[in-house]
């Protein structure tokens, strides 16, 4: 069976979603984060609570500094030169945001449930699961090519731009799964549909969508070997 196409509308319909501040004291230690981090893909449709969201979009790369490199904010994640080049868009069944971490808030960008295309369609059973949660990433090649910081001319070789915004997306992606691992929540670092999210999500030419990440509360627990 074919899956159902995302119904998009106006993002008009959608608000803006402030969040509430990081509140960090709770979970398990960096060290029992670093022996619990797996991948779980059995992963609850339960929702999380919009508290837990903000943690989580904050250990992604959240502002953890004003003043970071080259005079711009710092965050949790390395990134090169401080491109921040890595966005997160986050699907909900309702709608999709764009997570910005400056006002640490979520910008409306499509309604309609866009988390089936988050997944890969070759990926078997598992493209109709229904995380709560969905972590798209995208990359804006220009922040690279204009970033304030080091202007190192590899920044304007395609191959090479690539080699860094696949390892930034990977900082960003680890930092998840530590928070995951913290709190006992599932998440699982996929492929998507690439091509298919670039409209609904509003993407310039300059914009690549490349990873999903899907979070939420386990349906099952893996068993430790």
């Amino acid at each position: 069976m074919a899956k159902p196409a995302p119904r998009i509308t106006s993002r008009a319909a959608l608000a803006p979603i402030k969040l509430p501040k990081p509140r960090l004291n709770r979970g398990r230690s960096l060290a029992e984060c670093l022996q619990y981090r797996e991948t779980n893909r059995d992963i609850s449709e339960r929702k999380l609570p919009t508290q837990v969201i903000s943690n989580l979009l904050w250990a992604a790369c959240g502002v953890n500094r004003r003043r970071g490199p080259f005079g711009g904010p710092g965050i949790t994640a390395a990134s090169a030169s401080n491109s921040q080049e890595i966005d997160v868009f986050v699907a909900f069944e309702n709608g999709t945001y764009l997570f910005d971490a400056r006002h640490h808030q979520l910008i409306p960008v499509a309604p309609g449930d866009l988390r089936t295309m988050g997944i890969s369609p070759g990926q078997g059973r598992v493209v109709w699961m229904k995380a709560p949660v969905q972590l798209l990433y995208v990359v804006d090649v220009d922040r690279l090519v204009h970033t304030s910081g080091f202007q190192e001319p590899g920044l304007h070789d395609p191959e090479v731009q690539k080699s860094y915004y696949y390892v930034d997306t990977g900082l960003i992606a680890g930092n998840v799964y530590l928070f995951a691992a913290s709190l006992r929540l599932a998440a699982w670092f996929h492929n998507c549909d690439r091509a298919g999210l670039a409209k609904p999500l509003g993407l310039r030419p300059e914009q690549r969508v490349l990873f999903g990440q899907s979070v939420g509360y386990p349906a099952r627990r893996l068993v430790k070997r």
